[in-house]
């Protein structure tokens, strides 16, 4: 017998948009997907290790038709993946790009996917400035 995932709650309020929009962020075609690891003690959160999820489209994505229906297509995206490749304790936002209410579903499905897979990935790892992963990250100079 499998065993039922739990829903996603949402975001609801600007703050916790805001929030999210200052942790990592990956785009990929026509998603852009922010996160942001909740802190355990968060007293506004019923389940600190539940997924918390929104969605966006701004206004020069289209008309009212045209955002609704790329937050649509994302919710459902989102449903199908959060639950396999999303961190528990973490917000997500979505912000739906140009041609996300046209794009295919499944090069849809792939652009969440790869954002959340990028995201989920350890950022320690990855070189910043140009630099070596292992170079200090102060650097002396001769005085």
């Amino acid at each position: 017998m499998q065993e039922t995932p739990t829903p996603l709650q949402r975001l609801t309020r600007r703050p916790q948009f805001l929030a999210a929009a200052k942790g990592a962020s990956a785009a990929r075609g026509a998603v852009l997907c922010q996160v942001l690891a909740r802190d355990p003690a968060d007293r506004h959160a019923p389940d600190p290790a539940a997924l918390r999820v929104g969605f966006t489209a701004t206004r020069r994505l289209g008309g009212a038709v045209v955002r609704n229906r790329a937050k649509r297509r994302l919710r459902e995206a989102a449903r199908a993946l959060l639950p396999l490749h999303g961190q528990s304790g973490c917000d997500y936002v979505f912000i739906a790009r140009q041609g996300a209410a046209d794009r295919p579903w499944d090069r849809l499905l792939d652009d969440m996917k790869r954002a959340l897979i990028s995201l989920a990935a350890p950022q320690n790892s990855k070189p910043q400035n140009g630099e070596p992963a292992s170079a200090p990250s102060a650097i002396s100079r001769p005085g």
